[in-house]
């Protein structure tokens, strides 16, 4: 099998680093109002969210857009229409916008009008990164932000933390192995507690997230 040559994939660890300014770090993907509604509270309960997430929710539709994009697809305002919430808008074209803005280091030149998955996949298919490379880093980046946002929340421990990414491996593998086949058509997902709960954070008393 085809696999990313080592500058790929040192693009790809740079642009997917906790540290690439992005502002990860100011989006909960809902998680704010889950953990307010006692839904996420512990290890155990994370990790339930985030499972659901992976296998019907955005990281699974997530990881289809970046795909056809990654192939050349015209999907950018399929991305973007198929936010379920204005919340969850804000953070993935927020996120695709500085994504753009931050890749020009890299001549990235990408349109600042992409959602993140969408961005991710275009440049990394461009810069001659695997496919299936490029979705497994997008999605464990996208658990791991979401971890980092439960761990300040609930609170837990980072080692807490480090243990529900540690134990989603197979799942995170799964959902990219999953949508490997999958059309534009397979786009959707059931998770209607984080679709509602996204909406409901918009009239949040008090918000550390913007989502």
């Amino acid at each position: 099998m085809t696999r990313t040559d080592p500058a790929a994939l040192l693009r790809l660890l740079a642009w997917l680093s906790p540290a690439f300014p992005t502002g990860g770090f100011a989006y909960s993907h809902g998680v704010e109002w889950a953990v307010e509604a006692g839904c996420v509270r512990d290890q155990a309960t994370l990790r339930e969210w985030l499972v659901d997430l992976l296998a019907h929710g955005s990281g699974r539709n997530d990881a289809i857009l970046l795909r056809h994009a990654h192939r050349g697809a015209a999907v950018a305002e399929l991305a973007r229409a198929t936010q379920p919430t204005r919340e969850r808008l804000l953070e993935t074209a927020s996120q695709g916008r500085a994504f753009a803005l931050a890749t020009r280091a890299w001549d990235g030149a990408l349109p600042d009008d992409l959602t993140y998955p969408v961005a991710v996949g275009v440049l990394a298919g461009r810069h001659n990164v695997f496919e299936d490379d490029a979705a497994l880093g997008y999605t464990q980046a996208l658990v791991a932000n979401v971890i980092s946002a439960a761990v300040r929340l609930v609170p837990l421990g980072q080692s807490t933390g480090l243990a529900v990414l540690a134990s989603l491996e197979a799942e995170i593998v799964a959902t990219v192995d999953a949508t490997r086949d999958a059309t534009l058509d397979d786009l959707g997902g059931a998770c209607l507690r984080a679709d509602l709960f996204s909406a409901l954070h918009e009239t949040q008393y008090t918000r550390l997230f913007r989502s």
